[in-house]
């Protein structure tokens, strides 16, 4: 899998994308991540990437030239099966898409940055749009580095145990259940004696119960009771 993310301000994805299951992923060959500074696609001496929207709107707005330029580049080296774009309006990003996107090969993660982007680069370059959650924070680096994250921690050999991101909260549209580990007994809270038998179909029959249990405690919306 590569994905190619596009950004105004490539400084504030060097940590994200360099450690962990992504390094990780890159690493072993099953992934690669390239971060593209959309001010290498612009033409003037101040590589200038952003202007004043029309109309009376406060804020700067990403241009359309230089993100047009860039995945024009792109485009004309390989093919894409999606060109996201992360923004606060857009569907909310879910593990079923993070799912859907692991099988891909080629896709490309436009940043929003300040105001936002001009809207014919959402009218006619973007494929998929996604937001982390009805919140507003400075630029689409950070939810880019999340969904990168989400994708690629998918892919077969990402993590050690590949069963582990099987039971990961949302993958079965359910919270995953509570986790213990040594010591049993700490300060005396103990380890629940269930998880301590040794009965796998028992232990798994309580862990369902559970998921169940802390979704409708907690995300009564995943089991359709909200």
């Amino acid at each position: 899998m590569r994905i190619d993310i596009l950004t105004a301000v490539p400084e504030l994805l060097e940590s994200p994308l360099n450690h962990s299951i992504i390094q990780r992923a890159k690493n072993k060959g099953l992934a690669q991540v390239f971060v593209h500074n959309l001010r290498d696609y612009t033409l003037d001496k101040h590589r200038k990437v952003d202007d004043y929207p029309f109309g009376f709107s406060a804020g700067m707005v990403l241009q359309i030239e230089p993100i047009h330029r860039c995945i024009q580049a792109l485009q004309a080296e390989r093919d894409y099966d999606e060109i996201i774009f992360t923004a606060p309006d857009a569907p909310q990003f879910t593990q079923k898409d993070a799912n859907d996107l692991s099988l891909k090969e080629n896709i490309i993660i436009l940043c929003g940055h300040y105001k936002g982007v001009d809207q014919r680069v959402r009218d006619h370059l973007i494929t998929k749009e996604y937001s982390i959650g009805d919140f507003v924070i400075t630029g689409g680096e950070m939810p880019a580095a999340m969904m990168a994250d989400a994708i690629i921690r998918l892919i077969p050999g990402a993590i050690g145990d590949e069963t582990s991101a099987l039971t990961d909260s949302f993958q079965d549209n359910l919270l995953a259940p509570p986790i213990y580990t040594r010591p049993a007994n700490y300060n005396g809270w103990k380890v629940p004696d269930i998880l301590l038998s040794g009965h796998q179909a028992k232990i798994e029959a309580w862990l369902h119960d559970q998921a169940i249990e802390h979704t409708r405690q907690l995300r009564p919306d995943l089991l359709g009771e909200d």
